[in-house]
């Protein structure tokens, strides 16, 4: 079919028309694309500053989270700790309550162990007095020291109560061994050098440095009485047992029979 020019223009109006519409659309498309490109591209930049603020907030949450872990284990042990301090205070408190009681008992204690040790320096300045007479100025000395020792500040009640016991101790001891010593004493109207013999307290003889007296302490009578020469030799070797000049062995001597 043969078209007129006035619709042929018609025709070609219209495509030109057409043409440029879709030219404009795509171009209004690629504008569009290009917006739509550029707002992923940003979206994607804030996403990716939005995950590095999530990755350090996390980092940092992880951190705060390790410290308050950490904390909570210190805190746990110095619960642990201050229960233990708490126990040891009360036990330290305690102690001091029984320390401070016994304190008192001691003032108390100590108001009845002075009388006590007067007492006792006067039981045994009296058995003294009444006991086989060996030894005088020695045990003098020591009862002299104990009195005068009772009367110093500078002691303490403990170590006086020591020193009481110790003169009793060494009484006991005279009870159960063998001692020599020299002297002076007033043998047949004339004072002369002797050596005294002490066996326990059983028997107690001198004689004389030439060996011609003997005697014997007799002790209900309070006197020494002679004895036969016949017990020199015993005597002599009793001497050297006593200064261990010899081994321990048997010997005969004379006993005081007194009770």
């Amino acid at each position: 079919m043969n078209l007129s020019k006035l619709a042929k223009a018609c025709v070609c109006t219209t495509l030109a028309t057409l043409a440029l519409s879709t030219q404009a659309l795509a171009q209004t498309a690629n504008n569009q694309l290009d917006d739509v490109v550029a707002q992923g591209q940003k979206i994607n930049q804030s996403a990716s500053k939005s995950q590095l603020r999530v990755d350090a907030l996390n980092d940092k949450t992880q951190s705060k989270l390790q410290q308050f872990k950490t904390v909570n284990k210190e805190i746990d042990g110095l619960q642990v700790y201050n229960r233990q301090m708490q126990t040891q205070l009360d036990n330290q408190l305690a102690e001091l309550a029984q320390i401070k009681e016994s304190m008192t008992q001691v003032s108390i204690i100590e108001r009845q162990v002075s009388p006590l040790m007067s007492r006792m320096i006067t039981t045994l300045e009296s058995f003294v007095a009444l006991d086989v007479p060996f030894l005088p100025q020695e045990r003098a000395q020591r009862l002299a020291g104990l009195k005068k020792m009772m009367e110093r500040a500078d002691i303490a009640v403990a170590e006086k109560f020591r020193r009481v016991l110790e003169a009793y101790q060494v009484e006991v001891d005279y009870g159960r061994t063998i001692e020599t010593y020299s002297g002076l004493l007033e043998v047949a109207g004339s004072e002369r050098d002797v050596d005294f013999l002490r066996i326990g307290r059983v028997s107690f003889v001198y004689q004389t440095r030439d060996g011609n007296h003997l005697g014997l302490w007799d002790q209900q009578s309070k006197s020494w009485q002679e004895l036969p020469a016949k017990y020199r030799t015993d005597i002599n070797k009793a001497l050297r047992i006593a200064r261990k000049q010899l081994a321990p062995d048997l010997i005969m001597v004379p006993l005081d029979l007194a009770e």
